[in-house]
């Protein structure tokens, strides 16, 4: 954001224009300047603000954007109004819900300007006497650019010179101002996930990559797997029958989704989008922090928290497919005195599968979230989160020889009336308390419940000669329950010329679940159907209850994880970021049908080392080490269970803010092992080793930001190389399934910035995904696939309307596979076209 005057413009940083002043007059003042009187007058466009001095002196204002907020500081200036010392108004203009001035130490006072949904935007008016700002409710985007504004009302003076204060000889104060630029929509410049606190992602020394919610807006993100499309070295890996969703990150998979920093343990979901503020992806092991992690790294999903201000948004989407989906976003002060706030998202989501089934994706979603200021030191929030969704299972298509079956990628292997459904809820609370500005505690739980269920017609083997598939009748329930406790005390101290950041937490967990581990099965009446001409429902469904268990077994999981981490600061431009854990994980496995219960107890010490050096303050350079640790489920001969799977990862790279911090690249390398893997028992085939060991390597590039004004850009490219390393069973040198070599995207939009037609905009971008293999054998590949998106969009006021095209040349391509040739090689989404309006209010 910038403000202009009819003669000069505000810079960052800077203080220009004095009548009649000279450089000792500014920089040094005998005595504050009286303000005697705050007035405000409505105009068309919104209010005008007057300040009065004794006898017209001149203020020398200073203005900053702060969010929603607009803040004019008057230096060297005193409160002396003719009643109370102080000037409070409320909802003076439509988009301005609060105006205050208040005396905020000896020599300054400093204005606040609300806005109710951006920051207002302010005008200086020339005046001889009185300080007067023309002020707007919302940013002009018609304003006139920087450079131009300085070469018409400037006589060529740049802002931006090392000593403004010796051009002070000018006829009159224009405008005398700090701001920056509003904040880029496709910059986030901090985030939570690498270290647990906030923390400049260019003073990280690992890639931490973020999809703001302007991008899941713009592109209509209804999935995760959407949005993660923009993100180097991330892979969809399929929807686990339909169930939930995996994800591959640097080639490994099964990469862990958390929410709020808190790990989904048990069963996944397909998680909501919908009440999202952002989506940070941390790459590399991640242990220390967060525990068992896979060694590519993890999704990080962070919710929308409730605003000061008033806000409702109310949304309708509609697509093809018969695809509706109307949706809430409210939020606000439940009390006057505004320390109470609430935001409630909710949606009903309803639409065809792209499969040819019977049955329809329906979802409810709710999820209210209460924050409660119970002092300036305190804060305490409850979250809840709910859904319930009816969702047709998906199995894919299979492997025939060395490449995927050539039959309609809509054709399916169960039944078309096979059912699935699942209920999810979460709830818990965050608290955290400042003891002062240097220490903090924060403590933090959740429970969560989840509950499934899978009645099908399993497609269990295939006869690859004739086509034929060979299906039972079985169901899958699933159920479980989560307890986390995350408690940890953040703090900052010095020790002579050097500066710590500590965090010292503990984590607790208990997980009682028995996910993939019941499931009742007819294998005494197999289901034969032909793969190129299939004919279904030739024989009636059964009673699911009534069907023979083949497993049923219940696991309890303890986990305990203690962890210090300490942020060094030796200079401006070189850190050290050090961390250390303590992982204990005890599971306790009930097999009800063999009537055996089986114990293992596993722990590990976790490092993590980093350092960044910046040789200017727009670059850095970053190198780290760190380590993962992963239990596993498989067992030996023996019944034994396996040593934890273990990985370790380097990485080297450069970030940079380009473009004034309009645009931000990280470009990395990284080397990543993992080892233990289970393998294969060549003397049993029911049981496994843990002799295997995977190795992926690569470069990852990932652009985002605002080119110009209105122009906006996300983009990525990364190239893998990720194999089997060492194995008993499969063959060493052979590339991790669903693993592309190479991959790239590309995402901008342009939205019109004055004229009749202000505020339409357009965005067009790609995915590339390079040819993958389908298993850990390559006995099959995915062929490469290259998606074209397009959009048009046109907001005006407090209304938005938009409408996407995806795959717009509907492109036939499997999105995300799982080693088995059988099942799980899914579909992509097919053309389909997504529109929505909004307003706000």
């Amino acid at each position: 954001m910038f403000f202009s005057s009819q003669r000069a413009l505000a810079q960052p940083k800077y203080l220009i224009n004095q009548q009649e002043a000279n450089k000792a007059d500014l920089l040094v003042q005998n005595t504050n300047i009286k303000v005697t009187d705050i007035r405000l007058n409505k105009t068309n466009n919104g209010l005008q603000l007057i300040i009065e001095t004794a006898s017209g002196q001149k203020l020398v204002p200073l203005i900053l954007p702060e969010g929603n907020n607009l803040v004019i500081d008057l230096t060297d200036a005193d409160l002396d109004l003719a009643s109370e010392n102080n000037f409070r108004e409320t909802n003076p203009a439509p988009g301005i819900t609060e105006i205050t001035a208040t005396q905020v130490d000896d020599s300054n006072v400093r204005i606040t300007i609300k806005g109710e949904k951006n920051a207002p935007s302010a005008e200086v008016v020339p005046s001889s006497q009185d300080l007067v700002f023309n002020v707007t409710p919302e940013r002009n985007t018609a304003q006139t650019e920087p450079d131009e504004a300085m070469q018409r009302g400037l006589g060529g003076f740049s802002p931006f010179e090392d000593k403004p204060h010796e051009r002070l000889h000018q006829e009159e104060i224009e405008v005398i101002a700090t701001g920056e630029a509003e904040d880029d929509d496709y910059v986030v410049p901090e985030a939570t996930t690498a270290t647990r606190t906030d923390t400049p992602i260019l003073d990280t020394p690992q890639s931490v990559q973020i999809i703001p919610q302007q991008v899941l807006e713009d592109q209509q993100v209804i999935r995760l797997d959407e949005a993660l499309r923009n993100v180097s070295g991330v892979t969809f890996g399929g929807t686990d029958l339909g169930r939930a969703l995996e994800f591959n990150i640097r080639g490994f998979d099964e990469a862990p989704i958390i929410r709020n920093g808190f790990r989904q343990f048990g069963g996944d979901v397909v998680p909501e989008t919908a009440n999202l503020e952002r989506i940070e992806v941390l790459k590399g092991p991640a242990s220390v922090l967060f525990g068992e992690i896979e060694p590519g790294g993890l999704i990080n999903l962070v919710t929308k928290k409730p605003t000061a201000e008033p806000f409702y948004q109310i949304e309708t989407q509609f697509g093809n497919r018969s695809f509706i989906s109307p949706s809430i976003d409210f939020s606000g002060p439940l009390t006057e005195d505004g320390k109470v706030l609430y935001r409630l998202n909710a949606l009903y989501r309803s639409s065809d599968d792209i499969q040819d089934v019977d049955e329809n994706i329906e979802r409810f979603y709710i999820s209210p979230v209460v924050t409660w200021k119970i002092s300036d030191r305190t804060d305490l929030s409850f979250e809840l989160e709910y859904f319930n969704e009816d969702r047709p299972p998906s199995f894919g298509v299979p492997a025939i020889g060395d490449e995927i079956a050539d039959v309609p990628l809509d054709r399916i292997t169960n039944e078309p009336d096979d059912f699935g459904e699942e209920e999810f809820i979460s709830v818990g609370y965050d608290l955290e308390h400042r003891f002062n500005d240097n220490w903090k505690l924060r403590n933090a739980f959740r429970f969560t419940q989840q509950n499934s269920l899978l009645e099908i017609a399993f497609p269990f083997e295939i006869d690859e000669e004739t086509g034929t598939v060979f299906r039972f009748f079985g169901s899958q329930p699933q159920e479980g329950e989560s307890y986390s406790l995350q408690t940890s005390t953040e703090g900052k101290f010095a020790t002579g010329n050097i500066d710590h950041e500590v965090l010292f937490g503990v984590d607790l967990n208990l997980t009682e679940d028995n996910f993939n581990e019941q499931t009742r099965l007819d294998l005494e009446n197999p289901l034969e159907l032909d793969l190129f001409d299939p004919v279904y429902g030739t024989s009636p469904r059964p009673d699911f209850d009534e069907l023979p268990f083949i497993e049923n077994r219940e696991r309890e999981t303890r986990r305990l994880g203690v962890f210090i981490q300490d942020r060094v600061s030796f200079s401006d431009r070189f850190f050290l970021l050090a961390g250390l854990r303590y992982e204990t994980v005890e599971q306790i496995v009930t097999d009800n049908l063999e009537q055996t219960e089986i114990s293992d107890n596993n722990d590990a010490f976790i490092p993590r080392v980093g350092v960044v050096y910046k040789p200017i303050e727009s670059v850095s350079l970053y190198a780290s080490y760190s380590q993962s640790f992963a239990p596993v489920p498989e067992t030996t001969s023996d019944g034994e269970p396996l040593e934890p799977e273990e990985g370790e990862g380097f990485e080297i790279g450069v970030k940079s803010e380009l473009l004034e911090g309009k645009i931000f690249a990280t470009l990395a390398y990284f080397n990543i092992t993992k080892q233990n893997v289970a393998s294969e028992d060549p003397d049993d085939p029911f049981a496994f080793v843990a002799v295997g060991e995977q190795e992926s390597q690569g470069i990852e590039l990932d652009v985002t930001g605002e080119i110009m004004s209105g122009w906006n850009i996300i983009a990525s490219y990364a190239y893998i190389d990720a194999e089997v390393s060492e194995d008993n069973v499969i063959e060493v040198g052979n590339r991790l399934f669903n693993a592309p070599e190479n991959s790239a995207s590309l995402w901008t939009t342009y939205q019109l910035q004055q004229g009749n037609l202000q505020g339409l905009g357009f965005g067009l971008g790609f995915n590339f995904v390079g040819e993958r293999e389908g298993d850990l054998e390559n006995s099959f590949k995915l062929d490469s696939y290259f998606l074209t998106n397009a959009a048009v969009f046109y907001e005006r006021n407090n209304w938005r309307a938009g409408l996407n095209f995806k795959n717009l040349f509907d492109v036939d391509y499997i999105a995300g596979a799982t080693p088995v040739r059988e099942r799980g090689n899914d579909r992509g989404e097919p053309f389909t076209v997504l529109g929505s309006f909004s307003i706000k209010f």
